[in-house]
């Protein structure tokens, strides 16, 4: 098997995992391609004694770490054409330790690759994953709407998201209950399933909810392939059925991390 057949299945998750440092679907994929680019240019370089997967993650890693922002967004400006959020994200750039977070609660590596992947001891991804976690408790609370047709799953998420200390402002299960319920009660946070009980979708209700006005989506999906194609617009933040708790606690967190409202004015 080809180095590129072994590498295509991990392709969808490290765009998840580059959309969720970069708080961009744009910039995270550019990432994800610069990364590509790199292992096709130097064959030689890919470390050959580790599994594919982390032997990918580990070449992102390098060039996450070593890149400039500019080299990748040439003109400095985000997808929305905000010079000064992008700049602002800039600034606030994921920090070692949201990395390990992310490593370990969204991406599912273990202490030991995480530790190999951003290039620290062992013993210091505990340290970094519980200085995220701390300052996780300190992030500004949100209003959070719950857009999910599947009732076990949707009290599953509410009492996530209430012991995070969020507020649920509700629970949807159509799109145009979701959208009433937007409109009503406007949320800080979206999560949003992509299939609805009325054969509707969750897309769909998100982009009605975002035509009036901005809000970070995350989506919950049990096929996560499907949106990480980087083909299309896609959404930024994915979390991937059956999820664990801290998994949704990290996408949160992130997602909040680079919400407009948080991120200050140049």
């Amino acid at each position: 098997m080809s180095l590129g057949q072994q590498l295509a299945p991990h392709l969808p998750f490290l765009r998840r995992y580059g959309r969720a440092l970069t708080g961009s679907q744009m910039h995270g994929d550019k990432y994800v391609r610069a990364t590509l680019e790199a292992i096709v240019a130097a064959p030689d370089q890919f470390p050959r004694d580790v599994d594919p997967r982390l032997g990918l993650y580990r070449m992102f890693q390098g060039i996450w770490s070593s890149a400039n922002y500019d080299e990748l967004d040439n003109d400095g400006i985000d997808a929305d054409g905000n010079e000064g959020l992008a700049r602002a994200r800039l600034a606030r750039m994921t920090p070692l330790s949201r990395q390990a977070l992310l490593l370990t609660a969204m991406e599912g590596f273990t202490p030991e690759d995480a530790a190999y992947l951003i290039d620290v001891e062992p013993s210091e991804v505990e340290n970094l994953v519980s200085e995220a976690l701390a300052e996780i408790e300190k992030q500004t609370r949100a209003r959070v709407l719950i857009i999910e047709d599947e009732p076990i799953i949707a009290m599953d998420i509410e009492t996530i998201v209430r012991d995070l200390g969020h507020e649920v402002t509700g629970v949807a299960v159509t799109r145009d209950e979701a959208v009433a319920l937007a409109m009503e009660d406007r949320p800080g946070l979206v999560l949003a399933d992509i299939q609805l009980a009325d054969d509707s979708s969750g897309i769909d209700a998100v982009k009605d909810i975002l035509a009036e006005f901005e809000v970070p989506v995350i989506f919950i999906t049990a096929f996560p392939e499907r949106l990480l194609t980087g083909e299309r617009p896609e959404p930024t933040f994915l979390i991937t059925k059956p999820f664990q708790r801290s998994t949704v606690k990290a996408a949160i967190s992130q997602a909040l991390f680079f919400d407009q409202s948080t991120i200050p004015a140049e």
